[in-house]
């Protein structure tokens, strides 16, 4: 290890790619870099990957779930070098200095006096929290992952990326991989007999996958497309895999399922995809007595189901919604642990310029890209 330097250059303005009208072009800009608030921290991005999120941001209809105040740098997946703090004493979330030039990853801030945040012990669900990807005209303006530099807030908790972990990876932890560690917090103690069946081959599904088959799931089956996320699937623990593409239907799907788990269903569902018709179909995967857990569902859309199915089948329904801190420190972890076990470049596809950010939204958006890396200061590669 080589030691911290003492000081960056930073300039007085960042480039960024900037949503300034739904579902239209980026407009790359120059946003200014803030003043540091007291435990505030400036970091240089390495590595940002596009989140579903970020399509949904771009396109609008992430208003269903908070308010989108143009002009916004998207990005909430980003690992970045500290290259400026705030005050002295800013530590990581186990309490160690953050010392300049040190690769973290930062959560959302949390307002940490609310009910969510001091007495039930969810920050993920803190009403008042900071998001980044907001307006960026007012301060502090630069707090979105694709631009140079990203403004941490004072509330933020810091992580250290293990140096091990090279930052495209850490990038994509930050958000897909957390949400999924969390989801299987939420889902209880999985056994290996039980089948798990795992709707959507994106980043989350195919993260599931993996943690699934790394909690010793001997059976796992992933409901998705194209054909090579399924593949990838396949590698990463999957023991069978449902094409949408052959099986078009709600009712198709379901059958496949039915026919691969002797017409019973799985113990264990997962609903990843946030497709209108997840839910129903996934609702009837669920062996009676198992458990069905959504955690994709973002978009306005609604839909009817048989509440009785739930009834009858003493199915136990479980929401889970994005993630805390600690599941950032443990989705680096996990990484970390099983990286010669999976490969996660394989996840990542193509690599963008802040220039070419639209590409790589709309890439995401008609499913050619898994998971784009956007590399604002355009290293092809980032080393660790």
């Amino acid at each position: 290890m080589t030691s911290s330097p003492t000081s960056f250059d930073i300039p007085k303005t960042s480039r960024a790619a900037v949503v300034t009208a739904f579902e239209k072009p980026l407009e790359i800009r120059e946003i200014p870099i803030p003043e540091l608030e007291p435990g505030a921290v400036l970091v240089k991005i390495d590595a940002a990957t596009v989140c579903g999120s970020d399509v949904h941001l771009w396109d609008g209809s992430l208003a269903a779930i908070r308010p989108l105040e143009l002009p916004i740098i998207p990005g909430h997946e980003m690992a970045g070098r500290v290259v400026a703090l705030g005050s002295d004493g800013i530590t990581d979330i186990l309490g160690a200095p953050i010392e300049l030039g040190e690769r973290i990853l930062f959560t959302q801030g949390r307002c940490g006096t609310c009910y969510h945040c001091t007495v039930a012990g969810q920050p993920n669900l803190c009403a008042n929290r900071q998001n980044y990807g907001v307006n960026c005209e007012t301060f502090p303006y630069l707090v979105g992952g694709f631009a140079e530099y990203c403004y941490v807030y004072p509330t933020s908790r810091k992580i250290k990326i293990p140096d091990a972990v090279k930052s495209e990876w850490a990038s994509a932890a930050s958000c897909a991989l957390r949400t999924v560690i969390k989801a299987f917090d939420e889902l209880g103690p999985l056994q290996s007999w039980q089948t798990v069946v795992i709707q959507g081959a994106g980043p989350l599904g195919l993260f599931a996958t993996a943690v699934a088959s790394h909690l010793g799931a001997t059976r796992c089956i992933v409901v998705g497309d194209p054909a090579d996320r399924l593949e990838l699937a396949r590698e990463w623990g999957a023991t069978d895999t449902v094409s949408v593409a052959e099986n078009p239907t709600a009712e198709a799907r379901v059958q496949a399922v039915k026919d691969l788990t002797g017409g019973v269903g799985a113990e264990v569902v997962m609903e990843f995809s946030g497709a209108r018709t997840a839910f129903g179909e996934g609702l009837a995967m669920v062996r009676r007595g198992g458990r069905f857990l959504v955690g994709g569902q973002v978009g306005p859309h609604t839909v009817e189901f048989e509440p009785t199915a739930i009834t009858r089948g003493h199915i136990k329904v479980i929401g889970s919604f994005s993630a805390s801190e600690a599941e950032y420190w443990r989705a680096l972890q996990f990484m970390n642990d099983t990286r010669d076990r999976f490969d996660f470049d394989r996840m990542l596809s193509t690599r963008y310029s802040l220039d070419q950010v639209t590409d790589a939204l709309a890439g995401m958006q008609g499913l050619r890209e898994i998971k784009p890396v956007i590399l604002p200061n355009g290293a092809e590669f980032t080393d660790v």
